[in-house]
C-alpha cells in the first residue's frame, strides 16, 4: 500500500478562485479537485490542490454550521495567522524567484539555517504565511 500524506492543511479564503489561481501560479501547486457552486462559481465548496504527492484543501469562507462550531477564522477575521504551513522543496531560491514573479510578498528571503536546509517565507493575498525550504524533517538525523 503506498502511503499517502495524512495530514492535510485546510485553509478558507474570502476569494477562493482568486487563492487557488495564486497558489498554482505562485508556489507551484495544482488543481486536483475543484468542486464550485452550480449557481455561483465564486463560491468555492471545497478544492484540493497537491505538490508533488502532497495536498492542501482550501474553500471559501462560507457562514455554516461547521464553521461556527470549529471557530473557523481567516487571517483578517483572526487578526493574524491562524497557520504557517511549511512545505519542503528542492530549489528555494528558485521558488522564491517564481513566488516574486507572480506577486508574492516575500517576507524573509531565502537563507541558510542553523540546522540545515535553506528557507524562505512568503505571504499569500489574504494574508496566510507560507515557508518553503530544503530541510527535510523526516530525513535521518545528521
Amino acid at each position: 500500500m503506498t502511503v499517502k500524506p495524512a495530514i492535510i492543511p485546510c485553509l478558507r479564503y474570502q476569494n477562493a478562485p482568486a487563492a487557488i489561481d495564486f497558489l498554482c501560479d505562485s508556489f507551484g501547486f495544482a488543481r486536483h479537485v475543484v468542486h464550485s457552486d452550480d449557481k455561483d462559481p465564486s463560491l468555492i465548496h471545497h478544492a484540493q490542490l497537491t505538490d508533488r504527492g502532497n495536498m492542501i484543501m482550501l474553500a471559501s469562507v462560507t457562514d455554516s454550521d461547521w464553521a461556527r462550531k470549529a471557530g473557523l477564522k481567516t487571517v483578517s477575521q483572526a487578526g493574524g495567522n491562524t497557520q504557517a504551513p511549511y512545505v519542503v522543496i528542492d530549489d528555494v531560491d528558485g521558488h522564491a524567484a517564481r513566488a516574486r514573479a507572480a506577486g508574492a510578498e516575500i517576507i524573509s528571503e531565502p537563507e541558510d539555517q542553523d540546522y540545515g536546509g535553506r528557507v524562505y517565507s512568503a505571504r499569500d493575498p489574504e494574508g496566510y504565511v507560507w515557508s518553503f525550504g530544503s530541510y527535510d524533517p523526516w530525513a535521518d538525523p545528521a
